[in-house]
């Protein structure tokens, strides 16, 4: 009888061996699959990237005053659209520069596309005209292949 309780004993801590080792491989495979990275993002990190970073500037020409429109942009993103130096009567005469700017650049911060750009109604040319000068400004940016 003393043989069968050995047998036994050794009987349970195979068993407990052979489940911890699966518990062991799991865990592995788990960590494994955790810390193994995305299809998606080799995608993009691999993907070249679409701008010069920095800022890029072009201008618009209204009343025979310039109007400096900057973008700011790194690898992949338009990060900052703005109009540097707007005199006064600028802003007076055309009082729908800024407020289509700022539509047109939320658009840009959320990832839409620069021919995708929604124009305001109201301000459709105005609109046309900023989006144009935001294209002149990334195809200076625009990495040369």
């Amino acid at each position: 009888m003393a043989k069968t309780k050995i047998v036994v004993i050794q009987l349970k801590e195979i068993i407990y061996t052979v489940i911890f080792a699966a518990l062991g491989i799991l865990l592995i495979l788990l960590l494994i699959f955790m810390f193994k990275p995305d299809k998606d993002n080799e995608a993009t990190s691999t993907d070249a990237a679409l701008y010069t970073a920095g800022v890029w500037t072009s201008s618009i020409t209204l009343n025979d005053m310039a109007i400096n429109l900057e973008v700011v942009v790194d690898k992949n993103h338009i990060n900052h659209v703005g109009i540097k130096n707007i005199d006064e009567s600028i802003t007076t005469m055309y009082p729908l520069v800024e407020p289509s700017l700022e539509a047109i650049a939320l658009q840009l911060y959320d990832g839409v596309p620069i021919e995708q750009v929604e124009l305001m109604e109201d301000s459709k040319y105005t609109g046309q005209l900023l989006v144009e000068a935001i294209k002149l400004a990334l195809d200076k940016a625009k990495v040369k292949e």
